[in-house]
């Protein structure tokens, strides 16, 4: 399975990487790589969602018997697995490829920075919207800025540890 899931990290790198020579000036290719397969699967992750909202769900509340789970909170329930998956094996094999971590310890650490971003989604929600008194869209586009700096450090530096830090004699300097 490794051996498929790494092929076909290849193909997506020797894919994404045809793009890259307008951006080889000012933008590392780790950071392209980032921003071409979040964005894809952002682009998933809304397409399902309107489609199981849309046509599964059916803009219905989900009668579970000991729940009632409306439509929207229904369908984010059903996408978040899936692209929770592509977003870890996208970052592990495409993105993230020379971190020597273990693969068990890079998924718990992916899913303890996606929590993070859920987190930090709320809380700046909340704060540029009821604090500060921004429209909601505005807010949501500051706030996706924000949770995106934070996502690629996090993974870069904690989940699969691929940024270099400078020896002790240079961090003084």
């Amino acid at each position: 399975m490794r051996n498929i899931l790494e092929k076909i990290g290849n193909m997506i790198i020797n894919f994404v990487d045809w793009f890259y020579f307008p951006f080889l000036q000012f933008l590392p290719r780790e950071i392209f790589r980032y921003a071409a397969t979040g964005g894809a699967n952002t682009l998933l992750d809304i397409s399902l969602y309107f489609i199981f909202y849309r046509f599964v769900i059916k803009m219905q509340i989900v009668d579970l018997g000991f729940i009632a789970i409306s439509p929207h909170i229904a369908a984010f329930l059903i996408v978040f697995p899936i692209t929770f998956t592509t977003g870890f094996f996208l970052a592990k094999y495409v993105t993230f490829t020379s971190s020597e971590l273990k693969g068990r310890i890079q998924l718990f650490r992916y899913l303890l920075t996606v929590g993070g971003s859920i987190l930090l989604n709320y809380i700046f929600l909340k704060f540029f919207v009821e604090y500060c008194g921004l429209y909601a869209t505005l807010s949501k586009f500051i706030t996706t800025m924000l949770v995106i700096i934070y996502s690629y450090m996090a993974q870069r530096y904690f989940t699969f540890k691929t940024g270099k830090k400078l020896p002790a004699a240079q961090n003084h300097s």
